[in-house]
């Protein structure tokens, strides 16, 4: 049973490929928060929507997008806003399950000020986090703070991350939305917000909270290594600046890719053996 809650005039995006328990912790979580979103858009990308058992107290509308190209990240958050229903839009990983006041703090924010391309922080829940005892309400206590941003007040166009950002529609369309020319995995959310550094969006971070759910991921990320590349050329291409060194670093120093000075070449690709020695524990 739910405590009525104000519905306000803002919705949560979110993309969806094989994530169907994730997304149901996400809008449990939504349902949750102190005020509820206008409606939340599911982009289904290759796939169809899944069924949903429970009934929520806000609208959810599912639109599936088709692509042979595989999965084209950009081109689903373009059709997320253009298919939104109101202005002030957040997108939400759908690994996110966000905190109590995380859309309300949106709100007011965009209220405040809708000329800003706002983006929240994120912690990090354990494997089995939902094994645990009354796990909804201690999702502070059993996370992780990002190592790399806990300590960083705004983050700057580099850090900016796709996994909990919000902004208006006017906002999205001045920065130019997402290009869709990155396919699969990488680089195409710091594109996006070189494109708002470049178009005189400011950026700002705020205390929006979402808790990014266990799953498992890799260091470096070998299972993502073509399309790592292929999208960091595309960016050097546009910006003339690596994204993802790191990562770029590390499959330069295994062998996989060569750098030069304006493009990467895949030397080698990994085996499943090497993939499976990067999964992290």
């Amino acid at each position: 049973m739910h405590m009525i809650r104000k519905t306000e005039n803002i919705a949560i995006l979110t993309l969806v490929h094989q994530r169907d328990k994730a997304l149901v912790n996400m809008l449990n979580g939504i349902a949750a928060g102190s005020i509820w979103p206008h409606e939340v858009l599911i982009i289904c990308m290759n796939e169809q929507p899944l069924v949903l058992d429970i009934k929520y107290p806000f609208s959810i509308r599912s639109i599936v997008l088709q692509t042979d190209t595989g999965l084209n990240l950009g081109a689903a958050r373009n059709l997320a806003m253009k298919e939104s229903s109101v202005n002030y839009n957040v997108f939400l990983d759908v690994d996110c399950i966000p905190d109590k006041y995380f859309l309300e703090t949106y709100y007011n924010q965009l209220e405040s000020n809708s000329d800003v391309l706002y983006t929240g922080r994120v912690r990090y829940l354990p494997a089995a986090f939902d094994e645990k005892e009354n796990w909804t309400n201690r999702l502070e206590e059993i996370s992780a703070p990002d190592p790399v941003r806990q300590e960083i007040k705004n983050y700057p166009y580099e850090l900016f991350w796709s996994l909990n950002f919000g902004c208006s529609k006017d906002v999205f369309s001045k920065i130019g939305g997402f290009d869709m020319q990155y396919l699969g995995y990488g680089a195409e959310d710091t594109d996006f917000a070189f494109q708002a550094r470049h178009n005189g969006i400011a950026l700002q971070t705020i205390d929006a909270l979402a808790f990014h759910q266990y799953h498992a991921s890799y260091q470096p990320p070998l299972n993502h290594l073509e399309s790592i590349c292929r999208n960091a050329n595309r960016f050097f291409s546009k910006w003339q600046f690596w994204p993802m060194q790191g990562w770029i670093d590390a499959f330069e120093k295994a062998g996989y890719v060569k750098k030069a000075d304006d493009h990467l070449e895949i030397r080698s690709l990994p085996s499943d053996e090497d993939i499976l020695a990067a999964l992290k524990h």
